[in-house]
């Protein structure tokens, strides 16, 4: 197999079904190219949709549709897909993440398929994201850092450009580049640098996953690209609603974020980057006393990074609670 594409659905089975026709126009661009789509515990009748749509339109040769009792997150979701894929005799040359609230632009695949094929010491390479109207979305980031912590909290003009270089998401540009990691809502991975970095960690549930698996990834040997001639609209956290103005972050993010600089950084790192944090976050709050500026940023901001700072849940790496499992329980 050449090309393995991965779509995990929660929730959006609409937006699913849109963005399997767009693949669909894609297929015969890259030969040998497979999709499989999880349905990942919606409960309702979305696995039935999903899999009448692949019948009614003749897909059945090219994608396949896995379903969950219980959503397992962004992690759990595609490593149900692939985990049997990278154990098979015909294990793809490659796996593109795909999130279900994308629309693929015409040669997507293609233009990332070839960048590999032609450069084949990257282990990941990600797309351009986009908005529908064509206006570029920020999908290639530095690592965090606690300058970037801080800089992006404090929000202020003159700090920004002191701090440039360990701004988190510079620039759009036009051109491939190197860089530290891209959004996992269309990222493509080399099989050997799977085989090398291992799946994603479950650990994380949903989010920062992609970060962790480009750092790790970059550690083995495989670094990250970006390839802005593939193209692809992104609409932006429809599963989860975590970018939508006046709602607040969830704990899972927050604690998955506490994951990633404990098991990457260590204490110490994260500790500094918990401290640059709280501190930004709370000179943007005095911003907003003494201006009357519009606060910008979701509710409870302030005290919950302060609740999942490594001084409140402490310097054990732990694995995010899966809120589904956790509900079940209780």
């Amino acid at each position: 197999m050449k090309l393995l594409v991965v779509i995990v659905n929660y929730r959006i089975t609409n937006l699913a079904i849109d963005c399997l026709h767009s693949v669909a126009k894609e297929i015969e661009r890259v030969p040998n190219t497979q999709v499989a789509i999880c349905e990942n515990g919606t409960g309702d009748d979305s696995a039935d949709r999903i899999q009448s749509t692949i019948a009614e339109h003749g897909w059945a040769s090219w994608c396949t549709l896995k379903t969950l009792e219980i959503n397992l997150g962004f992690t759990g979701g595609n490593n149900a897909i692939l985990r049997p894929a990278m154990n098979s005799a015909d294990a793809p040359d490659y796996i593109l993440l795909l999130n279900s609230d994308t629309i693929v632009r015409p040669n997507a695949f293609k233009e990332l398929i070839d960048f590999m094929d032609n450069n084949p010491k990257v282990g990941i390479a990600g797309s351009r994201l986009e908005n529908p109207d064509g206006t570029p979305q920020r999908s290639a980031f530095r690592f965090q850092s606690p300058f970037g912590e801080f800089e992006s909290c404090v929000k202020l003009g003159l700090v920004s450009k002191l701090l440039s270089r360990w701004v988190v998401a510079p620039p759009v540009e036009n051109q491939p580049f190197a860089t530290d990691w891209v959004s996992g809502a269309s990222m493509i991975i080399r099989r050997e640098a799977m085989q090398i970095t291992g799946l994603l960690d479950e650990g994380y549930y949903t989010y920062f996953d992609d970060i962790d698996y480009c750092f790790n990834a970059g550690k083995r040997g495989w670094p990250t690209w970006y390839v802005p001639a593939s193209r692809v609209v992104h609409l932006v956290s429809q599963s989860t609603g975590v970018n939508r103005r006046l709602k607040r972050l969830p704990p899972y993010l927050l604690e998955a974020r506490r994951r990633y600089f404990l098991k990457n950084h260590g204490p110490l790192y994260a500790a500094l980057v918990d401290i640059c944090r709280i501190a930004g976050l709370s000179l943007w709050r005095l911003r907003i006393l003494l201006t009357r500026k519009e606060d910008t940023t979701p509710p409870k901001h302030l005290s919950d990074s302060i609740r999942h700072s490594v001084f409140f849940k402490g310097f054990r790496v732990t694995d995010v609670d899966n809120p589904l499992l956790s509900a079940r329980s209780n």
